[in-house]
């Protein structure tokens, strides 16, 4: 090995520099919260979507004032376990298969009252 490679912590240094590197380019977007925060934010210039609102790190919304604020999706309902079961069957049915259970149930419960008796 060479003289001068002598007590240089090979490996646990990096000699690379920024010299003739190019950093890709940014948008700075700025958000504003009811607190009157502002946050700047560098996107992408490739970024395919821009957030309208960001959290501030006050922990509440920012939203940006240079842009109207998008069109509200309509809120998805939240299907319940009721629903659910309506979707694969109907009440009439529903109704047969309680009969059948409670009646089910009622007989069970006989025989062990005469077990005990």
């Amino acid at each position: 090995m060479s003289e001068s490679m002598r007590g240089t912590r090979l490996g646990a240094l990096s000699y690379e520099n920024d010299a003739h590197v190019v950093p890709a380019e940014r948008l700075a977007i700025t958000y504003v919260c009811d607190n009157g925060h502002r946050t700047v934010v560098p996107f992408s210039t490739e970024a395919e979507e821009i957030p309208y609102e960001w959290t501030c790190r006050c922990g509440q919304q920012a939203v940006r004032p240079d842009v109207q604020a998008p069109e509200a999706k309509p809120e998805r309902h939240q299907r319940s376990h009721w629903d659910m079961l309506l979707e694969r069957r109907t009440i009439a049915e529903l109704e047969a298969l309680l009969e059948e259970r409670l009646a089910l149930l009622h007989e069970q419960q006989g025989a062990g009252l005469r077990k005990t008796a």
